[in-house]
């Protein structure tokens, strides 16, 4: 049995024996443990939310960031054109990239999308067929075409 299957938010012995021996130890500890075994699950989501909220506010401070970047000269002409260049093809393949993160998520969307559509209409023809079992006569429910 690995770690992560001892240390699930769920009324485990492991669970039980660290809440026991976080109160033990220091009370804080404990109510810690007790909030995880309780509201463990939770997390999950949140830390999900909380991700995403953090991946917006970056992407929008790297583009608005590119917009304003200060330019700081060495001296040397070439190299600092050499620079702005590299600095300006890096950008763009950082624009692009973001382009692609959200058509691949917009992708995924509707996949995600078809597949719940196809389960439900799966379910809809078996639950049909069923009342029709039952029944053994024409349903007079609606049917989707």
């Amino acid at each position: 049995m690995n770690q992560s299957a001892l240390l699930r938010p769920d009324w485990t012995p492991a669970t039980i024996a660290l809440m026991i021996l976080g109160f033990m130890v220091f009370w804080p500890l404990g109510l810690a443990m007790l909030a995880y075994i309780i509201f463990g699950e939770r997390l999950r989501g949140f830390k999900r939310d909380v991700n995403q909220a953090t991946d917006g506010f970056f992407a929008s401070c790297r583009r608005s960031h590119g917009h304003h970047r200060p330019h700081f000269s060495t001296g040397n002409v070439a190299f600092d054109d050499w620079r702005k260049a590299e600095l300006d093809r890096i950008e763009e393949e950082r624009r692009k990239l973001d382009e692609m993160r959200e058509e691949f998520d917009a992708y995924l969307r509707e996949l995600r999308r078809a597949k719940d559509q196809e389960e439900f209409d799966r379910f809809m023809r078996e639950r049909r067929n069923a009342k029709r079992d039952d029944n053994s006569g024409p349903v007079a429910e609606f049917q989707t075409p």
